[in-house]
């Protein structure tokens, strides 16, 4: 597809989604009055349900689909393994690890959330550390080091789900299958993926050189290393946040950049941008499902991140020569 084209549905589908997420919840609302709520400021119910329920959590949606989508982008660069995804590195581990044990102990979600921080600096501490000695960088053993600490991290939320009373359980569980009922301080996650959009921008022909390999990176005159501390303090970054935002959503940052990729953009200056749109507009899209097929009752939305993504990344792979 023609990658000017694919922006452009991109630059129209993201508002649209939007739109549609604040149309639909157990209280279904017609379009007219949806716009009436969002022009005007006249306190009613359609006014009260659209800026104090639906707007905030689609836009925590959207950017959390933005950060997951910009977070696997990154890590595919800097580890050049097409199956890497924001959570391959144990950072979600930790902070799995910690918000569980604040759940567990039945504390508010502003201490989960802090939990959860605390949980995930601890992991990017621990992969950097192991991985960078003697003033080199192994991305081998980077890659080694996450998996290792992940396995050890999904041992210690088995155990807490394990010992957890009854009442916390279904927090518990929400919470890692991708929760985005509790997100708060959403203007603050949005500065933090604006300025890495900026950055991504910025380097974004570093990242296709890098992409071609380290050796050829340097000869082309790239500084690889403080490149590649970049990229993995800037992933570290923005899966922090995503977790914070909604818990452990899996699947977007994995699939997104493949999509992308499968519509024919490989380079990172338009790639970056269209990763962003779509991981946005697809968690927002499933956050909508997750609240409504099931409403009153909620779905977790991770769950249906997986039903949509498989099927549509089984057809565009059936689809490719």
């Amino acid at each position: 597809m023609n990658r000017y084209l694919l922006l452009v549905v991109l630059l129209i589908v993201a508002p649209l989604t939007l739109f549609a997420s604040l149309l639909y919840g157990s209280l279904d609302l017609p379009a007219a009055q949806v716009l009436s709520a969002l022009l005007a400021k006249t306190p009613d119910l359609a006014h009260d349900v659209i800026w104090q329920l639906r707007m905030p959590r689609s836009a925590a949606a959207f950017v959390c689909g933005g950060l997951l989508a910009l977070s696997g982008t990154y890590l595919q660069v800097l580890l050049r393994n097409p199956l890497a995804d924001p959570y391959i590195l144990g950072i979600s581990g930790g902070a799995a690890v910690g918000a569980l044990g604040a759940i567990f102990l039945g504390t508010s979600w502003g201490v989960v959330n802090f939990s959860a921080l605390l949980g995930a600096i601890a992991a990017i501490t621990v992969v950097f550390g192991l991985s960078f000695r003697s003033g080199s960088w192994n991305v081998h053993r980077l890659l080694l080091t996450g998996v290792v600490l992940s396995a050890g991290f999904s041992a210690l939320i088995s155990l807490l789900l394990v010992l957890a009373p009854a009442p916390e359980m279904r927090g518990m569980l929400f919470w890692l299958l991708g929760d985005l009922s509790h997100a708060e301080n959403i203007l603050a996650y949005l500065v933090v993926l604006l300025i890495l959009t900026v950055l991504s921008l910025w380097q974004a022909g570093s990242l296709n050189v890098l992409n071609l390999g380290q050796l050829k990176a340097k000869t082309l005159g790239v500084a690889v290393l403080p490149l590649q501390f970049g990229i993995y303090f800037c992933s570290a970054l923005a899966t922090v946040c995503a977790v914070m935002l909604g818990g452990t959503i899996g699947f977007v940052g994995l699939i997104v950049p493949h999509l992308i990729r499968l519509c024919g953009v490989v380079d990172h200056r338009w790639l970056l941008p269209m990763a962003i749109l779509l991981g946005g507009s697809f968690l927002t899209a499933a956050d909508t499902l997750a609240r409504t097929v099931w409403a009153p009752n909620q779905l977790p939305v991770g769950v249906l991140t997986a039903l949509i993504g498989v099927p549509a990344m089984l057809l565009l792979l059936s689809r490719k020569r």
